[in-house]
């Protein structure tokens, strides 16, 4: 079933509720987009996937011109848009072009996937605070949303996950492996480097 869209997800009742809203995003692995955001108070569901191409159905095997994603669901009540965009622009490497950390090519691009004229509106302020604050361009797009294509189950929480998995370093749990990847790909000390004390997570 994890090949139903969005839309479909949601119209059932299954990701939104009340005062609810959703922020799609692109920062490189959606593994650490999920777990930077799956803590913070007011989001309600993080879940990986794919968007921005024009195939269908893609799969972590054949995704080609769709970008890594994450579909952000969050209590409006507690947070708000623009603080959703905020953040995650402080969890990337806004300045790269090329993909993220050692992440490299067009599924690792980062962009900001906005669903109507308020989202747009947001998402282009945000952008330009993060290009004052950082004073360099930010090359995150803003792009109309399109289908947001749900990942496969082993992607879903997958710096949680328990299974064993086979690694540079030996096998680890999915969980190890998962911190593994991402202290060796330098996505922390980068978004560190970069964001200073701005930088989220801290």
């Amino acid at each position: 079933m994890w090949k139903l869209a969005l839309a479909l997800l949601m119209a059932s009742g299954g990701l939104a509720a009340a005062e609810t809203e959703t922020a799609i995003v692109a920062g490189g692995c959606f593994w650490c987009v999920e777990s930077d955001f799956e803590s913070l108070p007011g989001v309600t569901g993080v879940v990986s996937g794919y968007t921005g191409g024009s195939s269908q159905n893609p799969t972590y095997d054949d995704h080609e011109g769709h970008y890594e994603a994450v579909a952000i669901t969050f209590d409006t009540a507690v947070i708000g848009y623009e603080e959703v965009i905020a953040r995650f622009l402080r969890s990337i490497d806004v300045t790269d072009a090329g993909g993220q950390f050692c992440d490299r090519g067009e599924a690792y691009r980062t962009a900001i996937f906005v669903s109507d004229p308020a989202q747009k509106k947001a998402a282009e302020t945000a952008v330009a605070e993060a290009a004052a604050a950082l004073g360099q361009k930010v090359v995150t797009p803003v792009r109309a949303a399109g289908t947001f294509w749900v990942a496969e189950d082993y992607h879903q929480d997958y710096y949680k996950g328990s299974g064993i998995v086979l690694t540079r370093a030996g096998p680890k749990s999915k969980a190890n492996a998962y911190k593994f990847y991402r202290k060796a790909c330098g996505r922390d000390a980068r978004v560190k480097a970069l964001w200073g004390d701005q930088a989220f997570p801290h």
